[in-house]
């Protein structure tokens, strides 16, 4: 090549060189995330096509301190399409509980043996290293706010529940969640990080300590 033909080939920039430099260091972080960040919410973006809307920092350690303290020391549990409970409960770093999370989204898969495939459509598909009611409480968040979807999830939390429940849905499911899990609304009100047409509310059905907030 000639030297004439070099001095037409196109250079960046320093600015745009640093720019482009630092659009593939957060492309990497999202493939490849370091270890230290793995478990932030908002590291797998939401897919409003599956209904991914996460939890804001806030609501998703009241939920995840709500659920440790329900189960007590070397208690399960187990999160049912709500990714980010799970996210909260492992970035705590301790080790005196166990947790799965249960997700349609093949992404979570990054979370190893802990990630459980999920399709509310097939309740009960779920593998044999789970079986029935080997989880101390069931925090689950149904993608839609239909009754099929809350009824078919409903399946799933009582099989794998060994009695209590955590459910977080629409504020207009709330009689039809009462019918399927006997749970009670909470006084706690999630919140996500963007904000829903839809009221977002709690239910349980075990003394919460999500009673007791304002």
């Amino acid at each position: 090549m000639s030297d004439l033909e070099d001095d037409e080939i196109p250079q960046l920039s320093a600015h745009a060189l640093a720019a482009l430099q630092e659009f593939y260091a957060e492309q990497k972080q999202q493939i490849d995330p370091g270890k230290d960040d793995i478990y932030n919410i908002g590291i797998i973006e939401e897919n409003w096509q599956l209904s991914q809307f996460w939890y804001s920092q806030e609501t998703a350690l009241q939920l995840a301190q709500e659920a440790i303290a329900a189960v007590g020391e070397g208690g399960r549990i187990a999160c049912v399409s709500a990714p980010s409970v799970y996210q909260k409960l492992r970035e705590m770093c301790r080790e005196d509980f166990s947790v799965y999370i249960f997700e349609y989204d093949k992404r979570f898969a990054m979370y190893g043996e802990e990630f459980i495939f999920y399709d509310y459509n097939h309740p009960l598909d779920l593998p044999q290293r789970i079986p029935a009611h080997s989880f101390d409480i069931v925090i689950a968040d149904p993608p839609y706010l239909s009754e099929e979807c809350l009824r078919k999830t409903s399946e799933t939390i009582k099989y794998l529940t060994q009695g209590k429940i955590l459910l977080c849905t629409g504020a207009v499911m709330e009689e039809q969640a009462a019918e399927l899990l006997g749970v009670k609304m909470c006084t706690f009100i999630p919140k996500h990080t963007r904000n829903l047409a839809n009221e977002f509310r709690c239910y349980v059905n075990y003394d919460s300590g999500l009673d007791c907030l304002i």
